[in-house]
């Protein structure tokens, strides 16, 4: 499952998901970590399809987990090469430009 978080500001829309496992972890690679804080990331229990349509509506995204970054590589919204990996989970970010 996929956690996905909802913030709406003026006329964006901000999402938040990760892979439900990695919630409440942090990962380090040198200088660079994430923390997958269940204040930004813990809400609604979603599937692959139904993230698909949160994408879409995105105007920023901010997704860790090798499930919820796949989803956005298959819609076309994230190029393989620009994904950052810390400790081997994926990270990725997208703003849509509208």
């Amino acid at each position: 499952m996929i956690s996905v978080k909802v913030y709406r500001q003026g006329n964006d829309v901000v999402i938040g998901a990760c892979d439900e496992h990695l919630l409440g972890k942090k990962f380090r690679r040198g200088k660079l970590q994430i923390d997958v804080a269940k204040r930004f990331y813990d809400g609604e229990r979603i599937d692959r399809k139904t993230l698909e349509s949160f994408l879409r509506d995105a105007t920023i995204a901010n997704l860790v987990g090798t499930e919820t970054v796949a989803c956005a590589i298959d819609l076309g919204l994230v190029d393989p090469k620009c994904i950052l990996k810390i400790k081997g989970i994926p990270h990725a970010q997208v703003v849509q430009m509208i």
